[in-house]
């Protein structure tokens, strides 16, 4: 890697495993003291290396430097120090004495640790989403921001409430005991599961995809699975649905950054070893009597990463979502089943079930409606696409559904 590309490559992998630990060694009440030791070591780093080049072992520098940004800083403060002192999880009184533990162990555990926390349940969704990029992943307030499609001054108020919220709750930075794991570790996989959808479908930045956003939601929900107190058959069915979607990334859109529909898609460029790693996973769901909704969304994902438009494909995918309906309605759960059943009992009897929806806000209701009427009544097709086009936000979207109209359009013309 080059020298350029290095500090941005360790600020995104290190930052965040520094931050961890500092906050769970510091408590939740001085999460921002933490945060500025992190970034004091990052703009040390800036500045020595641009000046006496890159250490041989860049990784240990920070490290140490961290630890003894740290240390200086407990003993500058020695009131602060005695403050802190009965909130560190160490037995020593001296900061000079503290170790700072940034072992591998320690970082997976402080991460577990931080995931339970920023998802508490007194925090909405939205506010566990950006706490998580922030604290869990690095991410930036601007990158949050662009995440969500709104500006810097609201992601720093909605970060500064969530921090503000978990200080005021006395919410401690601690490993998740088995009973809090059991309440809770149903909102931690929402938090994840939203994190990867903000990537896999993007809103922001006129981007399809957000690869760095489902890479972060995949890691976290891989330290899940390492950890055996979290290995649940909902995690590794989570695990499963994420690398199902992952392998079919790289055919999901073209050079342009444009849709390209799943038919479209060349499955030479879907990759089989997330295949296989997304069906060991769902196998290893296949435990226990609980059958989660990644379960079956993991199970849908399966089925489309199978190219073979087959009647046994179909109805599976339809059984699924029968199944994921009367677990868990959703109004998008609902739209998508009608496409399966398009395959399977024909356009006619999907069209009466879409339009019983009534999604009159959704630009993939009219979307779907549109393909669905092709063929079979184009001028309904093409009013369908007009109204989608009028309620899509993206350029992508509305590219993708001004090709479809684009063919209507040529082929009313060429008869």
């Amino acid at each position: 890697m080059e020298e350029r590309e290095l500090l941005p490559h360790l600020f995104r992998t290190e930052h965040r495993k520094i931050v961890s630990v500092l906050c769970y060694l510091f408590g939740i009440e001085h999460i921002e003291i933490a945060e500025d030791i992190v970034s004091d070591t990052f703009l040390a780093a800036t500045e020595l290396w641009s000046i006496k080049g890159v250490p041989e072992n860049p990784t240990a520098w920070l490290y140490t430097v961290a630890k003894n940004k740290t240390k200086n800083h407990l003993k500058r403060h020695a009131f602060f120090e005695q403050k802190l002192s009965a909130d560190i999880k160490y037995s020593s009184p001296k900061a000079a004495e503290l170790e700072i533990d940034l072992s591998t162990k320690n970082i997976a555990d402080s991460q577990l640790a931080m995931i339970f926390t920023v998802c508490d349940p007194c925090l909405s969704n939205e506010s566990q989403i950006a706490l998580a990029l922030n604290l869990l992943c690095g991410f930036g307030i601007q990158e949050i921001a662009d995440a969500f499609l709104t500006n810097k001054e609201v992601i720093y108020k909605r970060l500064k409430r969530a921090k503000d919220k978990l200080k005021e709750e006395n919410i401690k930075i601690e490993q998740p005991t088995l009973s809090q794991i059991n309440n809770r570790l149903e909102i931690v996989l929402t938090t994840l599961y939203l994190l990867f959808s903000e990537g896999y479908y993007s809103t922001s930045q006129n981007t399809v995809l957000r690869k760095d956003l489902c890479a972060e939601a995949i890691r976290l929900t891989y330290l899940l699975r390492d950890n055996p107190t979290t290995n649940t058959p909902a995690v590794n069915a989570l695990l499963a649905l994420m690398c199902f979607h992952s392998s079919r990334f790289e055919a999901r859109t073209d050079q342009n950054g444009e849709i390209i529909l799943y038919e479209e898609q060349d499955e030479t460029l879907w990759s089989q070893e997330l295949i296989e790693q997304g069906t060991y996973f769902l196998r290893c769901a296949a435990t226990g009597n609980i059958l989660s909704k990644y379960h079956l969304e993991a199970g849908i994902a399966y089925w489309h990463t199978q190219k073979e438009d087959s009647l046994e494909k179909w109805d599976s995918i339809l059984q699924l979502y029968n199944q994921l309906l009367i677990l868990e309605y959703s109004p998008i759960a609902a739209l998508n089943r009608t496409f399966a059943l398009a395959k399977t009992g024909g356009k006619q009897q999907a069209i009466l079930e879409a339009e019983k929806l009534n999604l009159y806000g959704n630009h993939f209701y009219y979307s779907l409606l549109g393909n669905l009427y092709t063929g079979i009544d184009d001028t309904k097709a093409l009013e369908r696409f007009e109204s989608a086009y009028q309620l899509a936000h993206s350029n992508a979207d509305k590219a993708i559904i001004t090709k479809n109209m684009d063919r209507l359009k040529a082929k009313e013309n060429s008869t």
